[in-house]
């Protein structure tokens, strides 16, 4: 399996996404504002591989505070990492969750308060591995046998610490024993889908296809495909999602065409405090992404461009909501709610009951 990212000695080591699949590169940030700009600039990217590189971010920081003015520094670190991307739900629940042990670590030496930091943010790597393992197994039930999955933008080991949500249940389906191959979008304008879902899929050898995303559509009324599975980067309280742009088209196709649409998310993703999707803020990329591909132009100089990163499905399009302590069905005003407190007794155990 890919190794996302890692805490070592040296500093935080992640896979460059941003040269995949042209080169197979690991970077070390060596500071909580080099690990800000990797998060900023998608060197790491999807929801829980973010909360867990904030985690890690902010380990690093206080490992290379001076003690005087620890609380102030500590401040400091947690923003600049909660200023790097606004829509992923997971960042702000890690950092939320290093400041609790922060706050629980209160009196202790500086070695010490160092030591429980980086073994939270280690425990919250080891935690998501987990997790996405008991999603796969929750979801695996719900694909078809013999027919093609369709994804969206990358949902897979690169987008977590490992396993994947999404692609988690695809990689679940397949340990099985189900007989399915797997139909990528390319996913414009940054092209997670031909760049690294098929990357990762063919690095596990389960059969991928890339079309492009004016091509989904197409496939989904001919039959082939039995249902569609994506990530999530925040899930509001009435089952609302929001995930790479362009899921939004998917949904609506998918649901014209029959076809079940799946969402893999975490419990950590779920936003229970916003009663929509319209309070779910958009994060806006630059216009180059769109006008170039690898830096080469392909529209106008002077373009006027507008570029979000992500849309928000309307429930009602969802079929079913797949997390680690089972899978949510509307309405999501209720399910989600029994899933937020429903008590595990593992990171990655299930509370059953939900299907």
């Amino acid at each position: 399996m890919v190794e996302t990212i890692e805490w070592t000695d040296a500093g935080v080591v992640m896979i460059d996404q941003t040269r995949l699949p042209r080169e197979e590169r690991y970077v070390t940030c060596r500071t909580d504002e080099e690990v800000a700009e990797a998060i900023r600039s998608m060197v790491i990217r999807g929801a829980p591989a973010i909360g867990v590189a904030a985690a890690m971010g902010i380990a690093l920081g206080v490992k290379l505070a001076e003690s005087a003015n620890l609380d102030a520094q500590f401040e400091k670190i947690c923003d600049t990492l909660a200023r790097t991307r606004p829509t992923a739900v997971n960042l702000f629940w890690a950092i939320e969750r290093m400041k609790r042990a922060y706050a629980e670590s209160a009196g202790l030496p500086l070695a010490r308060l160092r030591e429980r930091l980086i073994a939270e943010a280690q425990q919250i790597r080891l935690e998501d591995i987990a997790i996405n393992q008991a999603i796969g197994r929750n979801g695996a039930a719900l694909v078809p046998d013999g027919k093609t999955v369709l994804t969206h933008c990358n949902a897979g080991a690169l987008a977590t610490a490992g396993y994947g949500t999404a692609l988690g249940v695809i990689r679940a389906a397949v340990s099985s024993g189900k007989k399915i191959d797997v139909f990528a979008d390319e996913t414009r304008p940054f092209l997670q889908g031909s760049r690294l879902t098929v990357w990762e899929l063919r690095h596990d050898c389960i059969p991928a296809t890339l079309i492009t995303d004016n091509m989904a559509g197409h496939f989904l009324k001919s039959g082939r495909i039995g249902c569609v599975v994506v990530g999530a980067d925040r899930i509001a309280a009435n089952g609302d999602v929001a995930n790479k742009i362009g899921t939004y088209s998917l949904a609506v196709l998918a649901k014209e065409n029959g076809v079940p649409f799946f969402v893999a998310a975490p419990i950590s993703t779920l936003d229970l405090t916003l009663a929509s999707g319209d309070q779910i803020p958009i994060e806006q990329r630059a216009a180059s992404e769109v006008t170039h591909v690898f830096g080469v132009p392909v529209a106008p100089e002077g373009t006027a461009v507008e570029n979000p990163a992500f849309d928000v499905t309307p429930n009602r399009y969802v079929t079913a909501i797949i997390t680690e302590r089972g899978v949510a069905r509307a309405p999501y005003e209720e399910s989600l709610q029994v899933l937020a407190q429903a008590r595990t007794n593992s990171p990655g155990g299930v509370s059953q009951g939900l299907r």
